[in-house]
């Protein structure tokens, strides 16, 4: 749902350092979907390699979100 509304209100922020934080968002839960979607087949093969892939995953998504939530409260953009 959030996905959707970011989408949506990204083009209300054109040209604001605002837009930055939206291509971030969605570009982060892109890659994320992508990346479980690519490691699933390992799930089906053996446990644990889907344990950790999916793992380093959910660790870089984590780094994403922190990393925009600090760069918003200080009122800055992204990196493009």
């Amino acid at each position: 749902m959030l996905f959707r509304s970011d989408l949506a209100k990204r083009p209300d922020a054109a040209g604001a350092w605002q837009q930055s934080h939206f291509t971030w968002r969605i570009r982060s839960v892109l890659w994320a979907a992508g990346l479980y979607l690519l490691t699933a087949p390992l799930w089906l093969l053996l446990l644990v390699p889907g344990w950790i892939a999916w793992g380093v995953i959910s660790i870089w998504f984590l780094y994403r979100v922190v990393r925009g939530w600090m760069k918003l409260n200080a009122n800055e953009a992204m990196p493009g």
